[in-house]
């Protein structure tokens, strides 16, 4: 019996357009859109003094130089950055979408930060179901990746939360802010997305949240490996 013919089309080119959830909007990253709100909560009164460790940049001395670089990201295309703006306080966070290879249906979710008021929130987990619902359902990608430093135990708990599965070590893979970076490697498949996309909608329902907010039911998405 002949093999079964694998058919491909390639998914689309991302485009610079919001999601608009529940709870938070990610709007196309401007500059002077979201500078003062972004700048004041990732460095003003309760940051969160570890947020910048991992990053390729940062932090900033000033609101000058860190709206001079919010800029230069909000005029990338790959990156294409976008703000996480919660409808009650403004923007608090940024993700992008990178690598994007739509010849193979390839892409990741990069250069994620939350600033402490968005940290394990409604709003954090909801920005990453929008994202990953947009490369899926509406792109048409087949392979969503996740990439960290190894030292980065937040970020690696965070995919594996948000249903990525752990793929592989990588020693040696960069050199950030003069120090080499290994890298762990992480990815959802669109064969995982059905399930994932059914534990996100439970989670993010507004029957498991109490009147302040806490979660009655955890986030079900983990990985069940190969």
């Amino acid at each position: 019996m002949a093999a079964k013919q694998f058919r491909w089309r390639p998914a689309r080119e991302p485009a610079r357009l919001p999601l608009r959830g529940r709870y938070v909007a990610l709007e196309p990253l401007q500059s002077r859109r979201h500078a003062v709100s972004l700048y004041e909560a990732t460095h003003g009164p309760g940051h969160d003094r570890r947020l910048w460790d991992f990053m390729f940049i940062g932090p900033f001395i000033s609101r000058a130089d860190f709206a001079q670089w919010l800029g230069a990201c909000a005029d990338s295309e790959d990156p294409l950055f976008f703000a996480i703006v919660d409808k009650r306080r403004g923007a608090l966070g940024m993700a992008s979408f990178m690598r994007i290879n739509p010849g193979h249906g390839v892409i990741e979710l990069g250069n994620i930060f939350f600033a402490a008021p968005l940290q394990k929130s409604r709003g954090a987990t909801e920005a990453i179901f929008l994202m990953l619902r947009q490369c899926f359902e509406r792109w048409g990608y087949r392979r969503v990746e996740w990439k960290c430093d190894a030292r980065n135990r937040r970020s690696q708990r965070a995919a594996l939360r948000f249903g990525f599965q752990r793929e592989g070590y990588f020693r040696q893979h960069m050199v950030i802010k003069g120090e080499s970076r290994d890298t762990v490697w992480f990815a959802i498949v669109d064969r995982d997305w059905p399930r994932l996309r059914r534990a996100y909608l439970r989670w993010l329902g507004p029957a498991n949240f109490d009147r302040d907010g806490k979660e009655r039911m955890k986030l079900r998405a983990r990985s069940r490996g190969y």
